[in-house]
């Protein structure tokens, strides 16, 4: 049971190694400005092995797949970011139960955005646990776990494949251990705990009053989707490439332009600045901020803003 790129890594080790009668994946969704209808990854590799695909809008309304699932008599079901809770009937289908590659160090993010929110909190390392699911969030005992460093430029996009990798990886020794008997059953402390909510289109509102630091961090997790937005006047940016300003002394109120060059463009925060290096204004190609100055009025002294309506009432004030 998978969807995204996430899940390709796993399946892929598990075709090589195990018998896999089944995969179990997301509805295909529409993509795009155009809402193409497009199958999940996971669906497309599975197609490629011949592999009977089910796609269930929802678990907890699709008795008819516990039963199909049920005849099957699974020896394992594998759970890898599929994107919904498994109701206790299906829990309790196989032999040895279900087990969840999760990317992070459990009990440590919970949750279906576990990546993103490492990044944005800051954290200088993470990594993949394997655990026997119960009908909790990310609750159940876990198996084994491996860490990883997180570099201080590292993206969601560059550190999801490199978690989906090791996730494969560690799931292989969870099986190996499970035929001989040998896995261990560690509890979870709950007061460890901390949540991993999914992430929202409206999570990438800039907040120029973070710091620097946290601005930037912000921006590492939510890229490429949904990314980190601002406002100039009421136009709308996507912030592609941002660096944090090293200078001291470079004072301004948050959201304040302080300076363009061809290095960028340098913006108070509520604590130093950040320097944005790349830019998509809304509807147009990615560019540089001299490129988009070439055709707009950009002076010091300027505000960003985090949503629309605090830049159009700013206009209306002045």
């Amino acid at each position: 049971m998978g969807t995204p790129d996430f899940a390709l890594p796993s399946f892929h080790a598990l075709a090589k190694t195990e018998k896999l009668i089944a995969v179990v994946t997301q509805p295909d969704r529409p993509k795009g400005r155009k809402g193409v209808l497009t199958p999940p990854p996971l669906k497309l590799a599975a197609t490629e092995r011949d592999i009977p695909i089910f796609q269930p809008e929802r678990l907890k309304r699709s008795p008819d797949l516990s039963d199909q699932l049920l005849n099957m008599h699974p020896d394992l079901i594998v759970v890898v970011a599929f994107g919904q809770i498994l109701p206790e009937r299906i829990l309790k289908i196989p032999k040895y139960g279900c087990i969840n590659v999760h990317a992070s160090l459990l009990p440590k993010y919970r949750g279906a955005g576990p990546i993103q929110w490492a990044l944005i909190r800051g954290e200088k390392e993470t990594g993949v646990s394997t655990m026997q699911m119960d009908v909790g969030m990310d609750t159940g005992p876990m198996l084994l776990k491996r860490a990883m460093p997180i570099a201080p430029d590292e993206t969601a996009l560059t550190l999801t494949p490199k978690l989906a990798q090791l996730g494969a990886e560690l799931l292989l020794e969870t099986l190996a251990l499970l035929k001989v008997d040998q896995l261990v059953l560690i509890p979870q402390d709950d007061h460890e705990a901390t949540l991993a909510p999914p992430i929202k289109k409206g999570d990438g509102a800039v907040n120029w009053q973070s710091s620097a630091h946290e601005i930037y961090n912000h921006w590492r997790g939510l890229f490429p989707w949904p990314g980190l937005t601002t406002f100039f006047r009421t136009e709308r940016w996507k912030l592609t490439a941002m660096r944090v300003g090293t200078e001291k002394g470079h004072q301004g109120k948050p959201g304040e332009i302080l300076h363009l060059s061809e290095h960028g463009l340098e913006v108070a925060a509520g604590d130093g600045y950040i320097i944005i290096t790349c830019l998509q204004p809304a509807g147009k190609r990615e560019m540089r901020p001299v490129e988009y100055a070439a055709g707009h009025r950009i002076e010091a002294g300027a505000v960003l803003y985090s949503s629309e309506s605090q830049s159009t009432e700013e206009g209306r004030l002045k």
